[in-house]
């Protein structure tokens, strides 16, 4: 059930956790090392692609979700304590705080024997999973968070729909971004980084996934895109799935209602 909270009870980030669930201990196969302190929300994409990497990686993690609907991330113990920008995912391991979900992936990997496949050592394969990951943050994670906030935030938490030259403006940006992923990214080779499924594509799938709390389809025309993002799911799965369970619950109970 969707709690309604004011917007002074409410921070109208892109990391906004509606559910609150309880915390628990990720149980991940295999010699567990002291593991890092992961803090994350289900409803924030990178945190959710953060989840998905750390269990593909088979890294240890101590799993701390935090519920920024009720302003924990706001304290000043979160602040001194956790993450000075007061935002999630972030880590600490052991003593080390680093925020930013490309910065800790590409630390972690460093740090960690991961699957080659998911950030290579390849020095050209490694720059090219990286441009996309600098390339997201003007384009697809922008761009999906702002229509995401404007077609299905911002109206959950002040009752108002957003004008129409408003929904224009955003799903314009929306409907550039997706289709430089769909003719440029995805052109001549299956994932976004060459013929094998690497965090880039875990990155981007994340972000697209938040448009099914949106009214606007987009996997209408875009063939490649669909095919794409059906095989980082099941490239992923069934870490991918579990990430989204609680996406997919709010899609359904409230996306029809915009």
């Amino acid at each position: 059930m969707v709690t309604r909270h004011s917007p002074k009870e409410t921070l109208l980030s892109w990391e906004v956790n509606i559910t609150g669930k309880a915390a628990r201990k990720a149980k991940l196969p295999g010699k567990m090392s002291k593991p890092v302190k992961f803090y994350y929300d289900l409803l924030s994409q990178p945190s959710r692609a953060m989840v998905i990497f750390l269990k593909l990686a088979r890294i240890p993690y101590e799993d701390l979700p935090v519920a920024l609907r009720n302003g924990e991330h706001l304290s000043e113990d979160f602040k001194n304590q956790v993450n000075r920008f007061q935002r999630v995912p972030c880590i600490n391991d052991n003593g080390f705080k680093l925020s930013e979900s490309v910065a800790i992936v590409r630390y972690l990997a460093n740090k960690h024997k991961i699957p080659d496949t998911w950030y290579p050592q390849d020095a050209k394969k490694q720059a090219l999973v990286d441009e996309y990951l600098e390339w997201q943050h003007n384009n697809t994670r922008i761009t999906c968070a702002l229509y995401f906030q404007l077609m299905w935030l911002k109206p959950l938490l002040t009752g108002k729909k957003p004008t129409e030259k408003e929904v224009d403006t955003h799903l314009q940006r929306v409907v550039t971004t997706l289709d430089a992923i769909e003719n440029i990214w995805l052109e001549k080779t299956p994932f976004l980084a060459g013929n094998e499924v690497t965090v880039a594509d875990l990155w981007a799938a994340c972000e697209i996934e938040q448009l099914t709390l949106t009214p606007y389809d987009f996997r209408k025309g875009r063939p490649r895109l669909t095919a794409w993002l059906e095989k980082v799911r099941s490239s992923s799965n069934p870490h991918y799935d579990e990430a989204h369970k609680i996406l997919k619950k709010l899609a359904e109970k409230t996306s029809a209602k915009l």
